[in-house]
């Protein structure tokens, strides 16, 4: 029924004349010289600078923002140790160390960790010697196809680096977002307990007990 002039509250017109006219003023003013409406200087959505401290080595790339760190390093710098997954934080095949802090490179954007010290897999080698992590896994078996094994050996070192003597359950919790599916659950948690010096005092049955990792696919610090 039409509306009498009497009645009160707004009209569906004048509704939608009040939320119009509040567009074109948000508009008018965002686009006023020096008026900042959010605070926050954008850049893109063409390739800008960032530079990388990547294994202890500057990298610097012209990239869009958008650019995870993950196809930043593989694709731009040819660093092609830690692989792509699901590419949805899920997998942690990706697995790198920034900041001391295990994330996902997938879901990292590269502009995001400037200024941050950035480890992959391709830097835990000393020469010919490998890293007591990745030497491990070698002895220990703990790896079939290798797709996951680059996430999981950061995974791990993350882990061994805070934990130098880890326990069984922090192993379980430390590699939790990492997913082998070839099954090499057990044989990765014996190679790790190996290096943090459990490995003759922990039993592979302890270690089979709890080999299903948890995958809460979240970023682990």
């Amino acid at each position: 029924m039409p509306r009498r002039k009497d009645e009160p509250g707004f009209s569906r017109r004048s509704f939608l004349k009040t939320v119009g006219a509040g567009g074109v003023a948000a508009g008018v003013f965002a686009k006023a010289p020096g008026v900042d409406a959010q605070g926050v200087n954008a850049v893109g959505p063409g390739p800008v600078p960032v530079t990388l401290n990547v294994n202890g080595k500057l990298l610097r790339l012209e990239i869009e923002p958008r650019v995870t760190l993950l196809d930043a390093l593989r694709m731009r710098a040819d660093l092609t140790g830690n692989k792509r997954g699901c590419d949805r934080g899920a997998c942690g095949a990706c697995t790198m160390i920034v900041d001391g802090r295990t994330v996902y490179a997938c879901s990292t954007l590269a502009i995001d960790v400037q200024g941050k010290k950035i480890r992959t897999v391709d830097g835990l080698a000393s020469g010919a010697t490998l890293h007591p992590v990745q030497q491990a896994f070698c002895d220990k078996d703990a790896l079939m196809c290798g797709f996951c094994t680059p996430g999981f050996v950061m995974a791990s070192v993350g882990l061994l680096e805070k934990h130098p003597n880890a326990t069984p359950e922090q192993i379980k919790k430390g590699l939790d977002g990492n997913i082998c599916r070839c099954g090499t659950f057990s044989r990765v948690f014996e190679a790790v307990a190996s290096v943090s010096g459990r490995g003759a005092r922990t039993s592979a049955g302890e270690l089979d007990a709890d080999a299903t990792p948890l995958n809460e696919g979240v970023q682990r610090g």
